[in-house]
């Protein structure tokens, strides 16, 4: 019988306590807060059990913040992915001047999100922004619904898209380099040998850049939020700004708890689905 010794595992007990303690009982609390109906300002705290989950459902403006978030998360990722791909592909060769490229790639990713919202802002001011005057154009790109979360779509491409580009760079890589060479011996074409070799091999690093990043844009808050505060008449309001406006500006403790669940379940589900697709 082979003797294991258990002792490291004691070594990790104090990590795994804390983390538990600094996620499982803020949501345990949320979960408890989804299930009360709790008004701060009236001093009201009853417990309404899953009213609060019902009332969502018939929510239109819940649907709506859903409908702009799913959107907002298609998009985004898609592009991002597309965009990163080529970026990595072009990083992964060999240049004068890759190590610099590099470099210059991540300074969008750099930079806080609420200061990259508001250079972008002042890039789409309608008065003296630079979009206006390079296209010779009078446009309220944040006045518009359908531009405003558009043109936050665009921002969060921007930014973005060095992260996924690095992940998919360190990705490539790995990939041996004789694979390469026999292909070419073959006579593979380069797209051939992009959809032979490349992308089987990066396959897991493509699922996991996509469950980064889908789980990361369910989420967006700041980038939208800075932009157009949920505007114009809540167009471009995502669920995180809903559950936010609900909770701290209604002072609605238990309702935006319940919004704040349903975000949550919709990210579980998500992520159950990539990981059953990385298992694969």
């Amino acid at each position: 019988m082979i003797y294991r010794d258990k002792s490291p595992y004691l070594f990790i007990v104090p990590a795994l306590l804390i983390l538990s303690g600094v996620t499982l009982f803020p949501l345990f609390h949320l979960l408890w807060l989804s299930l009360h109906r709790r008004l701060l300002i009236f001093g009201i705290y009853d417990f309404v059990g899953l009213d609060n989950y019902g009332f969502v459902l018939r929510d239109e403006r819940f649907w709506n913040a859903l409908k702009n978030t799913i959107y907002f998360t298609g998009v985004s990722v898609c592009m991002e992915l597309l965009l990163g791909m080529a970026i990595a592909l072009l990083l992964n060769k060999t240049f004068k001047g890759r190590g610099i490229m590099r470099a210059i790639i991540l300074v969008p990713w750099a930079i806080p999100t609420v200061v990259s919202a508001r250079i972008w802002e002042w890039l789409y001011n309608p008065d003296f922004g630079l979009f206006n005057y390079l296209l010779g154009m009078d446009i309220n790109w944040l006045g518009s619904p359908f531009l405003a979360l558009n043109a936050a779509i665009f921002m969060d491409i921007w930014k973005t898209t060095p992260f996924v580009a690095l992940l998919l760079t360190a990705g490539l890589q790995v990939i041996p380099k004789d694979l390469y060479y026999a292909a070419m011996v073959d006579g593979a074409s380069s797209l051939y040998i992009f959809l032979r070799i490349t992308l089987p091999i990066l396959k897991p690093v493509i699922l996991v850049v996509l469950l980064f990043r889908t789980l990361d844009a369910l989420r967006v808050f700041d980038a939208v939020y800075v932009l157009t505060g949920g505007g114009p008449a809540n167009t471009t309001e995502t669920l995180s700004i809903y559950a936010y406006k609900t909770l701290f500006q209604t002072l609605q403790f238990g309702y935006g708890s319940a919004i704040s669940m349903m975000t949550f379940l919709s990210a579980g589900i998500i992520t159950i689905f990539y990981v059953r697709l990385l298992r694969r």
